[in-house]
């Protein structure tokens, strides 16, 4: 038998590497109008508007990350904040990295006031996070949205889909 690689030997199909993130999301409305953030250069999705928020450190409490991640992608402080929903999704991808990962992200979503509605700015420069501001209900179709924030958008403010 020459040429084979063995018994037992299952081909060279390249298997996915199990990857979970949990990360904490605000929806936070002021005024008729929903604060978003823009994914930059950085991510997988650039140009893209989401939800602010991010990852949660470990050993974090998910409402410690979710203050701190809008504080630096839109310069505001959180207060008044509640635990909206929690959910998951799945699927199997490329990282950035190009490693085939088998993902599943949970996200735990939290409603919250400002305490001054202020012009967003980026204070984590250089990050995930390029632009922020805040978009009018109205004006959320015209916007290139992140699935998850469409889905967290729409289901817990209500909207249709866009």
């Amino acid at each position: 038998m020459s040429g084979g690689h063995g018994a037992g030997h299952t081909g060279d199909a390249e298997q996915p590497v199990p990857m979970q993130r949990v990360a904490a999301y605000a929806i936070v409305l002021a005024t008729g109008r929903l604060l978003l953030t823009q994914l930059s250069e950085r991510t997988p999705a650039p140009g893209r508007w989401v939800l602010p928020g991010g990852g949660i450190d470990h050993g974090e409490a998910p409402l410690d990350a979710v203050v701190r991640e809008v504080y630096e992608e839109t310069g505001h402080r959180l207060r008044d904040v509640r635990l909206l929903d929690v959910g998951s999704h799945r699927f199997t991808g490329r990282a950035p990295s190009g490693r085939l990962e088998d993902f599943h992200g949970i996200q735990v979503v939290y409603s919250g006031q400002v305490e001054r509605v202020l012009e967003p700015r980026v204070l984590d420069v250089g990050g995930s996070t390029s632009d922020a501001r805040w978009v009018d209900l109205a004006d959320l179709p015209t916007l290139d949205l992140g699935d998850r924030a469409r889905f967290w958008i729409g289901r817990l403010l209500g909207l249709p889909p866009t």
